[in-house]
């Protein structure tokens, strides 16, 4: 696919996005065992290759795939949270302006960050990860992130007490939460805040059923008061409950993007992998696919789901476009 910089045409579309990814790729500088006089050579290791997600204002956006899929690694691109050893091509742009290597870095923080007008201020990230508050300062005081207000901490109480935390949790520290206690605080994090745009990063491991389905709700709410939420999860069913959009990854690469109705029949959708999805999902037969997804070292040429696929011919080891078809976008030759 043809790399560009080129701003988009203003069309209502363009206007109302939020966030714009075109064409983003992510390797790894690593070093590996030389031969002769080189005890080690320089390699580069591709993670993401030509990857493609779009979040409109009113839009909740979900990104679904194995893990491995990259799909993490896409949170970080967009908060500047990669390692010194990763290369990033492609664009991100926010609001319509790029972001570039120094705006990322700006908007690394946890919490919603606070940036001048045009900046990167005003998206929020809930990490997948439990390990990222402060192992020596009280919840509370992290989540308010320096508000002092009464009325944040009133908002702070009524959060904590939709999402089944007592006040108490304020004066704990975070080795004395369990793991899903600590999902909901930084949900609650992400909320305090007026965020644009809401980066949520596997929210609901930990959660049961019920307070899963309330934390979609509220990204839901959030995107209907025309804001927007980028939700990665390996979960399709929550994904399905509450997203306008899939938008499926597979060996880093997205394969296809479509609307969430068109998950509703097998034949609405278009790449392979997204039918085998949506065969695996226990409502509709809970039938897996042989093999596994290949290793970032391993990529085939061409399509990276051809080692599985039912379709693959030669044609299938050229370069793969993202191209649209029935009103969405597929990475594949034979629909």
């Amino acid at each position: 696919m043809e790399k560009t910089d080129v701003m988009k045409k203003d069309t209502p579309e363009a206007a109302q996005e939020l966030l714009s990814i075109e064409n983003l790729s992510i390797r790894f500088r690593q070093y590996e065992n030389g031969r002769g006089r080189r005890a080690f050579r320089q390699a580069f290791l591709p993670v993401i290759t030509d990857l493609n997600v779009t979040v409109r204002r009113g839009e909740v956006v979900a990104v679904v795939g194995a893990s491995g899929s990259g799909k993490s690694l896409l949170a970080h691109a967009v908060l500047g949270l990669l390692p010194a050893n990763a290369f990033l091509e492609g664009s991100i742009r926010y609001r319509g302006r790029r972001i570039g290597p120094q705006d990322r870095a700006a908007g690394g923080a946890l919490f919603a960050d606070r940036q001048e007008p045009g900046g990167t201020g005003g998206i929020a990230l809930v990490p997948q990860s439990v390990t990222w508050l402060d192992p020596l300062m009280k919840i509370g005081k992290q989540v308010l992130a320096g508000r002092r207000t009464a009325a944040a901490k009133e908002r702070m109480r009524t959060l904590f007490a939709g999402y089944g935390l007592s006040e108490e949790v304020e004066k704990r520290y975070p080795h004395e939460c369990s793991g899903g206690m600590i999902r909901r605080i930084l949900l609650v994090a992400a909320l305090m805040d007026d965020p644009e745009l809401i980066i949520a990063d596997e929210p609901t491991p930990g959660m049961d059923e019920a307070l899963a389905g309330q934390a979609m709700e509220e990204l839901r709410e959030f995107a209907d008061a025309g804001k927007g939420v980028l939700l990665i999860t390996h979960d399709i069913e929550l994904a399905l409950r509450g997203a306008d959009r899939i938008a499926v990854f597979y060996a880093g690469t997205t394969v296809e993007v479509a609307e969430a109705a068109d998950f509703e029949k097998e034949e609405l959708l278009r790449h392979p992998y997204t039918k085998a999805l949506w065969r695996a999902m226990p409502a509709n037969g809970f039938s897996p696919i042989e093999g596994s997804q290949p290793y970032a070292k391993d990529l085939p040429e061409g399509c990276v789901f051809q080692e599985r696929c039912p379709w693959f011919g030669e044609e299938c080891r050229k370069e793969i476009p993202l191209r649209q078809v029935r009103g969405g976008l597929v990475r594949c030759v034979r629909v």
